[in-house]
């Protein structure tokens, strides 16, 4: 039977004070649902077949992870049985950490930032507001730009699309429009997504 909380330290990181996981001889439930994709390699090595998802006595799950030097976790305790896995637990907590890491750096908002632009921008002041947005698509960031019609300046609607299409197209290659420009109040607006850089996954 496994003696140990823990196995091998490995270089996966530091040990933690206090386990998240029960493991080996803190699991003392009777039975248990063992999983992993590791258990046809540790069927060999205990000479016994272990069928993925199969329910099994807790003390024979711990037998098996002593004779192959790996730990018994117990990864989801609410379910009937409680569902385990054997492998390192400094590896499995290593793994862990990084997966999450990964889903964090996904899940961070977008930045969006806004360029503003008259109905009768010239052509310096369009050049100007451009190359801020190009900067802000290389860093990631969504940009937001719009005209802004203010008193009987409405009346050049066909003005700031066509504005605004022109910034499209001098942008298509660091960004995407989300949807067409489109009239909002006295704002007529378009939102640029930032490309994947080739060779980013």
């Amino acid at each position: 039977m496994a003696k140990s909380t823990f196995r091998r330290g490995g270089n996966y990181g530091r040990r933690p004070e206090q386990p998240k996981f029960r493991i080996n001889e803190q699991i003392r439930i009777p039975e248990i649902r063992l999983v992993g994709e590791n258990l046809e390699e540790v069927s060999e090595k205990v000479g016994e077949k272990i069928e993925p998802g199969s329910i099994v006595q807790t003390r024979k799950a711990l037998y098996w992870a002593d004779k192959v030097s790996l730990d018994l976790i117990e990864i989801s305790p609410n379910a009937a049985p409680p569902v385990c896995r054997l492998t390192d637990y400094s590896k499995f907590l290593y793994e862990k950490k990084r997966k999450e890491k990964e889903m964090k750096a996904k899940a961070v908002k977008t930045v969006l930032k806004e360029i503003r632009f008259g109905p009768n921008t010239d052509d310096h002041d369009f050049e100007f507001k451009t190359r801020h947005a190009k900067n802000f698509l290389e860093e990631g960031a969504k940009v937001k730009a719009y005209v802004h019609f203010y008193g009987r300046t409405i009346v050049f609607k066909d003005r700031g699309r066509d504005l605004l299409d022109r910034f499209v197209k001098e942008l298509e290659e660091l960004g995407s429009p989300e949807a067409p420009p489109k009239l909002e109040g006295k704002r007529m607006i378009v939102v640029l997504s930032p490309k994947k850089k080739k060779g980013n996954t």
